[in-house]
């Protein structure tokens, strides 16, 4: 069974509702980066940052897979397929892709802010219980804090994520514009030869990468013309 690994970003998750942090109109307009998403952001107003994530959660708890989460899942019916993204929500699980692979942490989960990534201390939050209160304390005595890898953070599973892209038959790219490292550099970890599909809908991505098909569609109009691709 061939395998493939399926790269996905922002763009992924727009057709659901969810706002890409980067547009015009993105999540970052009303809160500076620097106050919501870095570790001297948290250190200098933890509930500020509680609640930002709160709300987010909130809103990502209305929101469903779209189509291209449930095609990208269906592809395990003749593949074996693993899922890196770069999202934070959990529409792919919610889509049934067995496999992700979070780079930049879990929106729907808490930890320690002593050691964010010792397991012991992660908690899985559900749409009943979605918020956390400021001042709630992790099991080791430490805040809790969103299970989100801030700027500046290192990336544990980006070694992950490589070891997977290196194995991969076929890579697939879905609405990341490649500029966010250290997840672009994933692109170069392919063995010669593999073929590489791009879907995304901007037509200034993607030049200069081998053995490269632009799909210049969204998530769900893109992977129907990929699975056309590959059953061809």
């Amino acid at each position: 069974m061939k395998k493939i690994v399926v790269l996905t970003g922002a763009g992924m998750s727009v057709e659901s509702g969810l706002k890409t942090f980067r547009d015009a109109d993105g999540l970052w307009e009303n809160f500076p980066v620097q106050k919501v998403a870095t570790h001297e952001g948290w250190l200098a107003d933890p509930t500020l940052v509680t609640n930002f994530y709160n709300m987010l959660r909130k809103k990502c708890w209305g929101v469903k897979p779209n189509e291209g989460h449930r095609l990208v899942a269906a592809l395990e019916e003749k593949y074996n397929v693993t899922v890196v993204t770069q999202n934070v929500d959990n529409l792919h699980e919610q889509a049934g892709s067995s496999k992700v692979i979070h780079l930049h942490g879990e929106l729907m989960k808490v930890c320690s802010s002593r050691d964010v990534d010792d397991p012991r201390y992660h908690q899985q939050l559900t749409p009943d219980n979605c918020e956390i209160e400021p001042g709630t304390l992790a099991g080791d005595g430490s805040l809790l804090r969103p299970f989100i890898v801030f700027f500046g953070e290192a990336v544990p599973n980006i070694t992950v994520a490589a070891e997977e892209v290196q194995e991969a038959d076929i890579l697939v790219i879905i609405g990341t514009s490649l500029v966010v490292y250290p997840a672009a550099g994933l692109v170069h970890y392919v063995k010669p030869g593999t073929p590489i599909y791009l879907i995304d809908p901007s037509p200034a991505i993607g030049s200069g990468i081998a053995n490269l098909t632009h799909i210049q569609k969204g998530a769900s109009e893109g992977m129907k013309e990929l699975i056309t691709l590959l059953n061809g």
